[in-house]
């Protein structure tokens, strides 16, 4: 397994999507997520977008006012992951047009679908924007 979750954040260090591919309980969630938050947004711009944590290596990156932040193995590859949250942010920015905090919090459910349908237990599957938003497209048309 690569990919142990996948944390969006806004810049007060509120949690607006939170998706684990490993169990962890409700008290563990909340104090690793945290833990991570603080240590994340306290960087500056010039540091690196990797840090280790526990047994973690968090890689994140700021868009607009969300942090992406994800947590994978030690041995994972870091500027693959980078690729991996870019091409999300890509993904939710076609769909809602410029991705913003709002669009999560008001369309939380599409935003899980969008990572379930590219994240399967910790692997990604689909790279496709357009394979990953087909579903979505098909769901909206329906209403």
């Amino acid at each position: 397994m690569g990919i142990r979750f996948v944390l969006l954040v806004n810049k007060q260090g509120q949690t607006r999507l939170a998706q684990y591919y490993e169990y962890l309980t409700l008290e563990e969630r909340r104090a690793l997520e945290g833990e991570i938050v603080r240590k994340c947004l306290a960087r500056n711009e010039q540091q690196c977008s990797f840090v280790e944590h526990r047994n973690y290596k968090i890689v994140y990156r700021r868009y607009a006012s969300l942090f992406f932040l994800v947590g994978v193995d030690n041995g994972e590859n870091e500027l693959a992951i980078l690729e991996f949250i870019h091409l999300l942010v890509e993904t939710m920015d076609r769909h809602f047009g410029n991705v913003c905090e709002l669009d999560i919090m008001f369309h939380l459910e599409k935003a899980h679908f969008m990572l379930e349908e590219m994240v399967m237990n910790g692997c990604i599957v689909e790279t496709s924007k357009s394979n990953i938003l087909s579903p979505i497209q098909l769901m909206d048309k329906g209403f």
